[in-house]
């Protein structure tokens, strides 16, 4: 058991890490920038390590930093939270060399499901549905143009060593490709320090579907159903739910059986999420799989009354499966908004210092946030501010209680989206259930 963790991360993650930690009771600490001194959890830290710098690179991507804290205060574990190194082979490999345990699957399984030709590859290997999709690109202009007319139009140019959709790029032609691929070249050299991309058939107006999966180290799998991602702008998630609206119950227990199978075979352990795609002409197709505690965790938690960080952090001590969560039944429906400080017209970050906080409070209505008043969003990390997680009886109650939540909920210094988010919420679309990543895309502007 570990009776000491190290949260290296910030904000909402860092705050709901070490509440189910604490209620564990374990002993945590926080490693932070000096532009979040100030934020509450960091106060409620057993003890705290402050970076050299804002910049991430400075702070939560430093890795002997981080390291060098955790044995300095004695961390028996270190708890990567979202973003950031949760997802870094390499990171995961010094935790081990330097003896403290990293909460999350093995470097080599990380490694294999962040380079995404191969993640796909040992996918379908293992079962999953896949988009027919090509191997690396070369160089060559002439082969880059012959994978294209292979897959056919219209394609993606994905990055194969990212994700949050940075970089991804359509092509609709082969007059396009060249363009495209140059693009997500560019932006994946600078944002992962690696070029490499590769095409994949480009379905329109489809469902971002993914199976929440909890492996232990014996090999036994379990899904804890699904989440609804599709209400996404610019490829990066807004709104998501579970279960899944509009998509048979059979259909989506079966493959969530298959997804959990799949990643069994990996030799996975801890919890992940495989990322898919639907469309009901289709069905499922595999995207990728996330070796971490997701975003979104929070709607799955409400329906199947889980705790995913106490199931993450009880299997990576090395419990059995049966011991730390029995099969989960799917109750009510719960639905999330991200609310970021940004305009929510232009998407433009907007940091600064947080006024009034007045979150809201009720049956049913869950905050999650590592922020408060007199605090500010500085301009150096991602700008969601909080998750306001609704649950019901069902989807309607619960988007009901969410637009309600949101329409409570008093902001000021920074803009944010949540104009944004009550228009989506009152979207005819969205209400009946037939989502889609270009929803938002196809909205009427916001009056």
């Amino acid at each position: 058991m570990y009776k000491t963790i190290l949260i290296a991360n910030r904000g909402a993650v860092a705050a709901r890490v070490m509440r189910t930690a604490k209620r564990m009771g374990r002993e945590v600490g926080v490693v932070h920038s000096p532009a979040d001194a100030d934020l509450p959890y960091v106060g409620q830290a057993a003890f705290r390590a402050e970076a050299p710098g804002n910049r991430a690179s400075e702070s939560y991507l430093d890795q002997d930093f981080i390291i060098a804290a955790a044995k300095r205060f004695g961390a028996d574990a270190i708890h990567p939270g979202y973003g950031f190194l949760s997802e870094n082979p390499g990171f995961a490999q010094k935790c081990a060399e330097a003896g403290v345990a990293f909460i999350g699957p093995s470097p080599d399984v990380i490694r294999a499901m962040g380079e995404k030709t191969e993640a796909r590859r040992k996918m379908a290997a293992a079962g999953l549905p896949m988009v027919p999709s090509s191997g690396a690109l070369p160089d060559s202009d002439e082969a880059v143009l012959k994978a294209g007319d292979e897959l056919g139009y219209p394609v993606l140019v994905k990055p194969a060593n990212g994700g949050g959709g940075i970089g991804m790029q359509p092509a609709l032609s082969s007059r396009e490709l060249l363009a495209a691929v140059a693009r997500a070249r560019s932006v994946a050299s600078r944002a992962f320090a690696d070029a490499e991309v590769y095409l994949e058939r480009l379905v329109e107006r489809p469902r971002h579907i993914e199976f929440q999966i909890a492996v232990d180290r014996f090999g036994k799998a379990r899904h804890f159903f699904e989440r609804d991602c599709s209400v996404q702008r610019r490829h990066q998630k807004v709104i998501e739910e579970a279960g899944a609206p509009a998509v048979p119950r059979a259909e989506l227990d079966a493959m969530g059986e298959r997804a959990a199978a799949a990643v069994a075979a990996l030799g996975y352990s801890t919890i992940g999420t495989v990322e898919m795609l639907y469309h009901p002409d289709i069905g499922f197709s595999f995207l990728e799989m996330n070796t971490r505690l997701q975003v979104e965790h929070g709607v799955t938690e409400e329906v199947t009354g889980t705790d995913l960080v106490e199931i993450q952090i009880r299997l990576a001590e090395g419990e059995a499966m049966d011991a730390v969560a029995p099969r989960p039944k799917l109750t009510g429906h719960s639905v999330q908004a991200r609310i970021y400080a940004e305009d929510p017209k232009t998407f433009l970050p907007s940091p600064g210092a947080i006024a009034d906080f007045d979150m809201p409070e009720g049956e049913g209505i869950r905050v999650d946030t590592g922020f408060a008043a007199g605090t500010t969003i500085t301009p150096f990390y991602d700008p969601m501010i909080a998750k306001v997680i609704a649950t019901g009886t069902d989807r309607p109650e619960a988007i009901a209680k969410l637009s309600a939540a949101l329409r409570q909920t008093r902001i000021s210094g920074p803009k944010t989206n949540i104009p944004l988010l009550l228009h989506i919420l009152q979207d005819a679309d969205f209400v009946s259930g037939r989502v889609h990543t270009g929803l938002i895309s196809g909205l009427s502007p916001i009056s």
